[in-house]
């Protein structure tokens, strides 16, 4: 029944995406400065200022270090687990032991938005499901699997990812565990193909990104106990929380999380308040590559931060291959059509 459920969910979505305006993403200095009373029908607000110190990127990137003291609370609760700390590596180089300390720039949005429902209507357990999955990010495959078939990859930064407090897909309620696979649309597979030619012995990029993550629903009990509404900044109660925590990437970047809190409306009952965040951490070597493709005209614009920050002719699509910045704002417009319909 659930999953005749859940299809049937996603026909009605499909039917009443014709009719229903679409939600308008409004780009502000900081959405905890917004008053909830000033956001407008169908807006959303949304912030991903980062610092200025990678210029292709456009000052979406900020180093985790610096996040860690500039936004505490967000470190806490958008980091992969609590704890998380950049990894700790070490290898053996010409037959000695080097430690080595992975660093990592984050990208992180954060997005609120209005629906004109009450809180209580809203049954978030029912969005744990493959097809709401497949709806997000219809360009993102998708598929379910046990958290016996997570990638066992031995390679340090992935053991550092395992959960200390439990088995990724395990121990919750209300989970589903999702291998998923995005192959980079547009003349980013041409662009890569070329890279790899230059790079000679050196690490090959793939033309596709593979990722396993986990997404599970958070109770509002749960939401309280944790102290979600610090990092929200809003003090009505909780129905509960979507999150997804995406722990093995095969490269450029070590985690994702995706957070979706949904609050009562401070002062009208008969609206809803969804705060949503995403934080995705990069490989700093990575962002800060920039001379190997810049020396080949054909590849300048292929710096890697210039992708990723959706500023490069090789950008395309609406998905991963836009850059982070579109692909993040049509996450939150996936998610606030899924809430404005209720289904």
């Amino acid at each position: 029944m659930r999953t005749l459920f859940a299809v049937v969910s996603v026909l009605l979505i499909a039917i009443g995406g014709a009719k229903a305006q679409p939600y308008q993403v409004e780009d502000v200095a900081s959405v905890d400065a917004v008053s909830v009373a000033r956001i407008k029908p169908r807006t959303i607000v949304f912030n991903d200022r980062g610092s200025d110190e990678i210029g292709e990127a456009g000052g979406i990137f900020v180093r985790y270090e610096d996040w860690a003291k500039a936004r505490p609370l967000q470190q806490q609760f958008l980091s992969l687990y609590p704890g998380y700390a950049e990894p700790d590596l070490d290898f053996i180089i010409d037959g000695t032991k080097r430690h080595y300390r992975e660093k990592l720039h984050m990208y992180v949005g954060q997005a609120r938005f209005v629906v004109a429902k009450p809180a209580a209507s809203f049954d978030l357990a029912r969005y744990v499901t493959l097809p709401f999955a497949q709806q997000l990010d219809p360009a993102i495959k998708h598929r379910l699997i046990t958290s016996a078939e997570i990638v066992n990859s031995k390679e340090p930064r992935h053991l550092h990812n395992q959960n200390p407090q439990r088995r990724w897909c395990e121990g919750r309620a209300t989970t589903i565990c999702l291998h998923s696979s995005y192959k980079f649309e547009g003349r980013l597979p041409v662009g890569i193909s070329l890279a790899n030619k230059i790079r000679e012995g050196n690490r090959q990029i793939a033309d596709t990104l593979e990722f396993e993550g986990e997404l599970t629903f958070v109770p509002a009990a749960e939401v309280e106990q944790r102290g979600l509404a610090k990092l929200t900044g809003l003090a009505t109660p909780s129905v509960g929380a979507l999150e997804q925590s995406i722990f093995y990437i095969n490269q450029v970047m070590q985690f994702g999380k995706l957070l979706a809190v949904v609050q009562q409306h401070p002062t009208d009952p008969a609206k809803t308040v969804a705060t949503v965040f995403m934080s995705l951490a990069l490989e700093s070597n990575v962002l800060t590559k920039r001379k190997e493709y810049a020396q080949v005209p054909v590849l300048r614009n292929l710096v890697p931060a210039q992708v990723l920050a959706g500023k490069s002719s090789f950008n395309s699509g609406n998905s991963l291959s836009a850059g982070l910045p579109l692909y993040a704002r049509n996450q939150v417009k996936a998610i606030a059509a899924f809430l404005e319909r209720g289904v």
